[in-house]
This record gives C-alpha cells, structure tokens and sequence, in this order.
C-alpha cells in the first residue's frame, strides 16, 4: 500500500516534471532550437535533369525577446550556408502576440533579410499578421502595407498574385506569389470571425505564358484544394506545425481543415504541396515537438 512519503514523491516528481516539461515549451523549443527539414520529391511531369532547391523561412513573427534581430541574422546565415537557387519568404514577418517585449520594425526585419543570398533571387509574399499589424492598411482597405514597401527597398521581389519566369543552366520555370487570403478583419457573423483577402488565383495563374513548371507560394495552405495540376508545387506557411505536435498531430491548427494540412508534404490527386513549420510563435510562445525549422525542398 503506498505510503504518504511515496505519495507526496510522486507528486513532487509530476510536478518538476511538469515544470521542466513547460521551461522547454516556453523557453528552449521556440527560442534556441532551430532545425532544418528537407523534402526530397519530383511532382509529375517535372522536366527531366532539373534539380532545384527552394530554402523557405516561413512565419518569424519578429520581435524580442523570442525572435531578436540576432536570431533573424543567425537564421539568415544558416539559410545562406543551404545554397539554395531561390530563397522564398513566406509572410507573417511581424511579431505581434501580447508576450513580445519590442516588435521588429519592418525596416529592421527587411535589413537582415538583405544578406539573404541565391542565383534565382528572394522573393516574399505576406502573411496575415502582416496586414493585421499594419493600422493603415486596415484602415484604407488596401497595400501596399510597411513590410511590403520595406522589403522591396532591400530589392527584395515581393509577389501579390504575380508570377516571374526564370532560367536554371537554361531551363525556363515560374515562381509565382499568392495575395493572402485573411488580409482584412470584417467583424464577426455570430461567433465565427469574418476576412476578406487580396488573393487571385485565376489572375495569379494567367500570368503564366508557357508550359514551364509552376511553384507557387501562398501564405495559408487552405488554397491547396482549389490549386490545379498545372502547379508543380505549392509551399505554404502560416500554421507553424500547430506550435505543438504530439505523435504527429497537433491539438490546435489554424486551417479549416485541421491536421490535414498542418506540416510537412501532402500529395493529393497528385498534386505536391508543402507546408513549412516556420520559425516563430503566435499567440503563444510555445513549441513543444515543432521545433523552428528552416524548410529545404529538393526538386528533381
């Protein structure tokens, strides 16, 4: 029979337990990890002897003390070190959740980004954050907002339903940039919240003049269904893994289709899409199991 001695140690040790296990959560996982996470893959038709790597920095939410201008620049240097063709920047650069001591301004976040290096060039789109955090955006119902202006003055190619084509040891290909879907706040409808975004799909897509392959980029996945077969692959952010994974599933998922499109590759109808864990916190500051990574698509 347990005595009351082995009863308070055991309560103790749930206890530290539980405390070192919300130290990690809070503390270590989002501010000193930092991983990297490679997808190898080929998506039907991919022209034959193109090899392409995509170094992707997704959601960063900037701003002290979780995501400092010395851990942009430690992350900036480490996705150089990749040696990827392009360097693709997926939005949500500002740090706005109540735990954030300073926000980064945008020019700050946009000058460390001007050391990102890749023959193929950096290019952005926005996230949702990006426009929330901006009061006259939001106020006057459109761009282009600070961190958009701030990025292309480090001439950084920032995409809002645009596509450019590009060469690689001769072979043609697009990239191409979704506006983001939740752009603006528009009140709730009982008591679910209600956006309007800047996003044009069909206007993105009719950029493309040719038959060269398509990637992409789009700040929240939930567009995956409605993107044709014409695009190679489509990479997206803005979930950040659901912050916590446990066994490959996370408790809370910011897409209206839950885990489905929560992190990592997801192929359907044969169509590639990949969903990066990003770098920084929302809301919380808090990772556990979904360490910040620097995602890596290989290609071909």
């Amino acid at each position: 029979m347990p005595t009351r001695r082995r009863i308070l140690k055991g309560l103790g040790a749930t206890l530290l337990a539980t405390a070192g296990l919300a130290g990690y959560a809070f503390g270590l996982e989002p501010a000193w990890r930092l991983t990297t996470t490679f997808h190898r893959l080929t998506p039907r038709g991919w022209p034959t002897g193109l090899k392409l790597r995509l170094v992707v920095l997704a959601d960063l939410h900037a701003g002290d003390p979780y995501m400092s201008r010395d851990r942009v620049a430690d992350i900036v240097a480490r996705a150089n070190a990749l040696q990827g063709d392009a360097v693709l920047l997926l939005g949500d650069y500002t740090g706005d959740h109540r735990w954030v001591t300073r926000r980064m301004p945008p020019n700050e976040c946009a000058d460390e980004f001007r050391r990102l290096s890749a023959p193929l060039g950096i290019h952005a789109v926005l996230g949702n954050h990006d426009w929330w955090g901006d009061a006259t955006a939001q106020r006057t119902g459109r761009g282009p907002t600070a961190h958009h202006r701030a990025l292309e003055a480090v001439g950084i190619t920032v995409h809002e339903n645009t596509a450019v084509r590009l060469a690689k040891q001769g072979r043609p290909l697009w990239i191409a940039g979704l506006g983001d879907q939740i752009a603006f706040y528009r009140g709730r409808e009982g008591r679910r919240r209600r956006f309007q975004g800047v996003d044009d799909l069909p206007g993105t897509l009719s950029r493309i003049t040719d038959d060269a392959p398509v990637i992409l980029m789009a700040h929240e996945p939930d567009i995956f269904p409605r993107v044709p077969a014409r695009v190679a692959l489509t990479i997206c952010g803005h979930t950040h893994g659901g912050q916590v994974r446990l066994f490959g599933w996370s408790p809370v998922v910011p897409s209206q289709f839950g885990n489905r499109y929560a992190w990592g590759h997801v192929v359907e109808d044969g169509r590639h899409m990949v969903v990066s864990g990003g770098l920084g916190c929302s809301m919380l500051p808090v990772r556990f199991g979904m360490p910040p990574e620097i995602t890596v698509i290989d290609l071909g």
